[in-house]
């Protein structure tokens, strides 16, 4: 075998010229695909799109088209057309799977990772984020899954609220981690949040951590809920987050990952946990 592949190695390095031609057909009919998929949520979104010449700007379009894009329900060949470029931007970004058990800090894009759940700071509409290419934690999750995201939470919630604190689950269909766990934060109007929206917020996580243990789940992360956007402090917020992880008493739980975003809440759960 292993000569085959040396054979093969050689055999294509004398032939540089197939091998660019064999690079030019895989990006165009990834371009080719990409133009499907835009012409269809154009179609969807009752919008004129001009398709761009670029792979990023296509890219570009098609998550601006996805997050307005309303629910309804998607036809199973454009979903085929979805989920291939959807698998091959996750590709391109890299899956990170963390070894470790306990409680783990982690930087970066959550996105990226496989584990059983990804923890989402949601509205209470419960539909993610219509504004494009926003880039808060809802638009990106949502961008990443797929339309089908969306088309779940639409058929759970039928028009209702998620109240503050409340937590529910999906699947994460193009994610790298199996599930989705969405729960509304308290969002904060005043100088400091109250002892309520201090509770309201410990409850986000221990009703996430229920709903993973319900479910038989061994690993999920953490977002900064409640946090950038929602305006609840951020130290504060993590101590909340902290204590909250540390106190609650968890079985099939086996790691629970704090995933931060930007320098200050890495180093601000770096000192809470030592």
């Amino acid at each position: 075998m292993k000569t085959m592949i040396c054979r093969l190695r050689v055999h294509i390095k004398n032939y540089p010229y197939l091998c660019q031609q064999r690079k030019q057909s895989v990006t165009m009919d990834r371009n080719e695909n990409l133009d499907n998929i835009i012409r269809q949520l154009a179609a969807d979104t009752y919008r004129a799109a001009d398709i761009p010449p670029s792979l990023k700007e296509k890219q570009v379009l098609m998550r601006t088209l996805m997050n307005l894009r309303t629910p309804q329900p998607p036809s199973d060949e454009f979903l085929k057309m979805q989920d291939h470029e959807l698998q091959l931007q996750l590709q391109e970004k890299g899956i990170v799977e963390i070894p470790q058990t306990g409680i783990v800090l982690w930087k970066g894009d959550i996105t990226r990772l496989k584990v059983d759940a990804i923890v989402n700071a949601a509205n209470s509409d419960m539909l993610g984020c219509f504004s494009p290419l926003h880039n808060c934690i809802d638009n990106c999750i949502h961008s990443a899954a797929g339309i089908q995201l969306r088309e779940e939470c639409q058929s759970i919630m039928r028009g209702r609220k998620l109240a503050t604190s409340k937590a529910v689950i999906t699947k994460g269909y193009n994610l790298p981690a199996s599930h989705v766990i969405h729960t509304v934060g308290p969002i904060i109007l005043t100088a400091s949040p109250s002892d309520n929206q201090c509770n309201e917020l410990a409850d986000c996580y221990r009703n996430c951590l229920t709903l993973a243990e319900e479910n038989q789940l061994t690993s999920i992360a953490f977002c900064c809920i409640s946090t950038g956007v929602f305006r609840f402090p951020n130290e504060l917020a993590a101590q909340i987050a902290v204590k909250t992880v540390r106190e609650f008493p968890k079985q099939s739980i086996k790691t629970v990952i704090f995933n931060v975003f930007i320098k200050k809440d890495y180093d601000i759960y770096k000192g809470l946990l030592g």
